[in-house]
């Protein structure tokens, strides 16, 4: 089945939702105890997010469940570990958590330019102010961590 333009863009939020839940669920050990109940609370809200917007595509837009690309996971959990034996881990992290919420605004905006249904966008404009919510932390975080 091809997907029209407003469903890729849709699936393009959903594979970044998920892709930034699952980076920060396969960290969670390298995370210390403070980051990870700092951040913990946000990534429980997107998980609901993207249940609750995995529904309503499916029933608005008529889109499938898709499994993960497990390889790129892969990779970039690997990629990460590389840069944290050069650099600090918690800040090599915090850095790849925010390159995940670029990835999620970029897609986000994108799936703004095309028409949704009314269900759908106050759904999107949540996850958007969830995602500027994070950012603002995680930037605060990192000034923290180089202060120190």
């Amino acid at each position: 089945m091809f997907l029209d333009n407003r469903q890729v863009a849709m699936d393009s939020v959903l594979e970044a939702l998920a892709d930034s839940i699952d980076y920060f669920q396969d960290n969670l050990e390298r995370l210390r105890p403070s980051l990870r109940d700092t951040l913990k609370p946000y990534y429980a809200a997107r998980l609901k997010q993207m249940r609750k917007l995995q529904a309503l595509a499916r029933t608005h837009l008529k889109m499938l469940p898709r499994d993960a690309d497990v390889e790129r996971d892969d990779f970039l959990w690997l990629w990460s570990r590389l840069k944290s034996f050069v650099g600090n881990d918690s800040q090599v992290l915090i850095n790849e958590l925010l390159e995940q919420e670029r990835v999620l605004m970029q897609a986000l905006s994108t799936l703004f330019t095309h028409p949704l249904p009314d269900p759908i966008e106050p759904v999107i404009d949540e996850a958007m102010k969830a995602c500027r919510e994070l950012i603002r932390e995680l930037y605060s975080l990192q000034k923290q961590r180089t202060r120190r």
